[in-house]
């Protein structure tokens, strides 16, 4: 049954201002079940501390987070050995690439070169029961040589699975459900992360006027993450095709809350979820 959690990169500065063990409390409180662990470093402490506030709260780790090379070597090239470890001891059955360096992005040969080296890291992990996937930004709809660029590290590393973000997929220029369903049983994991069009802030408007036209000129042309169900997206439908199509986890993300508290911000997608009549895949069995 697909469940419903929250992706930690919505919560990092509160994992670096808080810890690991209260940032999990306040996660549960809020009601959630489920996390996908993301910019934590994933050294032996942490990941110890995080198995501890999983068991202790009742979060779920069901996903972690690893690039192809990492300056601490917690990387998929550099220790896939080591990255496997560390998402068995938390109980998690997938992990996730959340996006390709930059470098890899110059053409269709640095792209598959890419892939390739993930496709070689997907062996390492799946012997431990450990699922690789990729995670999409509007990037990844971009043609070269004719090819989006998904389906081209698709094609290239065919053991990956997807874990597309419906955010990104709008701003790419494609329907969320519609690309669930093209994608189907590729995608093991999808992050929910509403799209939301607002006039500037007011904290913007007084920089303006102090003389710093920026926030203001930023806000007039460049969309928000906003929280499920305060955007423009169809979030029921989205949901409803996540768990048509399989996929094994949805997980809350929005890569800023603006003026908004994280944890406040993560509770409203939380409470909004709950209203479009998705409690049950909050709550875990």
């Amino acid at each position: 049954m697909t469940s419903i959690g929250v992706q930690g990169y919505t919560l990092r500065n509160r994992f670096a201002e808080l810890g690991i063990t209260e940032t999990f409390r306040r996660v549960a409180a809020i009601g959630y079940r489920s996390i996908e662990i993301s910019a934590v470093p994933m050294t032996a402490e942490n990941v110890a501390e995080i198995a501890a506030a999983s068991a202790e709260h009742g979060v779920a780790v069901d996903a972690t987070s690893a690039g192809l090379t990492a300056p601490d070597g917690h990387a998929l090239t550099q220790d896939p050995e080591g990255v496997a470890q560390a998402a068995v001891t938390l109980g998690a059955e997938f992990v996730r690439i959340g996006m390709f360096g930059p470098e890899a992005y110059e053409n269709a040969d640095t792209l598959r070169e890419a892939a390739r080296r993930a496709e070689a890291a997907a062996p390492v992990l799946a012997d431990r029961g450990v699922t690789l996937c990729f995670h999409n930004h509007a990037i990844e709809f971009a043609r070269v040589d004719g090819t989006r660029v998904l389906d081209l590290i698709l094609e290239t590393a065919p053991s990956l699975r997807l874990e597309l973000d419906v955010h990104w997929i709008f701003r790419g220029g494609l329907d969320p459900v519609t690309t669930l369903r093209h994608y189907g049983d590729r995608v093991a994991l999808v992050h929910l992360k509403d799209y939301r069009v607002a006039l500037p802030s007011a904290q913007a408007y007084e920089k303006l006027r102090a003389g710093d036209p920026g926030p203001v000129r930023e806000a007039l042309f460049t969309p928000q993450f906003a929280e499920v169900g305060e955007g423009s997206l169809a979030m029921a439908d989205v949901v409803r095709t996540a768990v048509e199509i399989g996929a094994a986890h949805c997980f809350v993300e929005q890569d800023a809350t603006y003026e908004r508290d994280e944890f406040d911000a993560v509770a409203l997608s939380y409470r909004h979820l709950t209203e479009l009549g998705f409690g049950d895949l909050l709550t875990r069995a």
